[in-house]
């Protein structure tokens, strides 16, 4: 095996300099402070700060709206990834079997995966609008049945909906990816046996695809905990009555808008715990069923 050798030892550590000063200033720093902020009550404007213990987090889980963020979230996170997960998978099926046009199909599937999560809410606040958006026709039908700002079941689907239309670029590129590494020989031979489209996708790709599965499972559960802000924040801002005050964007309003700042620090590390405890147990109950050869 081939290797790379430097002349100057100093060179290796002078190349990852700039990527260890990013990842301490944006990651492990912040990190750090919110840990410490969790444990202590920090004053709106500065002037220090008192050392308070677990009271933050007694504070927090003894507050019943905190619980309703928490349910809302875990509500938010596994209808989006089921909904993109599904959504990405039956495009890539049917792009996979190269139907007219798919070439076109497959570059505009991917482009929304460019799109941030702020834009991609205010252009769903434009669609889901009551007075001129697309689901302003209802209004016709039945006057004021549809309108989010009255109606959380209503805030809630369009978050969802939403959010699933931002992940399903990403969940389609691997689903494409692994479909197309799928030998043809065994696609062929399943048609050869009278296999029809749908039974050689329930026997035979999907089988195939669950090391796929599981990785998009875990990286569409965590992304709906970390990165749906943009889209709760331009969409719905956390209404109506806090039906759509996810974990992420409680965090933002209390340290934010409250200046509970220690509050806040708690609420994130809290939010980090939930994530790794899906994480593990993703890795430990799911993992045993996928099958890798």
């Amino acid at each position: 095996m081939r290797r790379a050798h430097f002349k100057f030892s100093w060179i290796v550590p002078l190349l990852l300099a700039p990527q260890l000063l990013v990842i301490f200033t944006f990651f492990y720093w912040p990190s750090a402070q919110a840990l410490y902020w969790a444990f202590t009550l920090e004053q709106p404007w500065g002037g220090g700060n008192t050392w308070v213990g677990f009271d933050n987090f007694r504070k927090v889980l003894s507050d019943p709206y905190y619980w309703g963020s928490v349910r809302v979230s875990v509500i938010y996170a596994l209808a989006t990834t089921a909904l993109a997960m599904g959504m990405a998978l039956t495009l890539a099926l049917f792009v996979d079997r190269q139907l007219a046009g798919y070439r076109v199909w497959r570059i505009g599937i991917i482009w929304p995966y460019a799109v941030a999560a702020p834009a991609v809410g205010l252009a769903f606040q434009f669609v889901f609008n009551p007075g001129a958006g697309i689901f302003s026709y209802i209004n016709t039908i039945s006057p004021g049945w549809w309108d989010l700002s009255k109606y959380p079941w209503q805030a809630v689907t369009a978050i969802v909906i939403a959010g699933a239309w931002k992940q399903v670029a990403y969940s389609f590129i691997f689903f494409l990816a692994a479909l197309q590494s799928i030998p043809r020989s065994l696609t062929e031979a399943a048609a050869m046996d009278g296999a029809r489209p749908l039974r050689r996708m329930i026997d035979l790709q999907l089988p195939l695809l669950t090391p796929t599965f599981f990785f998009l499972l875990v990286i569409n559960i965590t992304d709906s905990f970390t990165d749906s802000f943009g889209i709760v924040d331009t969409l719905t801002g956390g209404g109506p009555f806090r039906a759509t005050d996810l974990m992420v964007y409680k965090i933002y309003s209390d340290g934010f808008r409250g200046f509970d700042y220690s509050g806040a620090a708690a609420q994130s590390i809290i939010l980090m715990c939930l994530v790794m405890a899906l994480t593990f147990i993703q890795f430990r109950y799911i993992e045993r069923r996928v099958h890798y050869t």
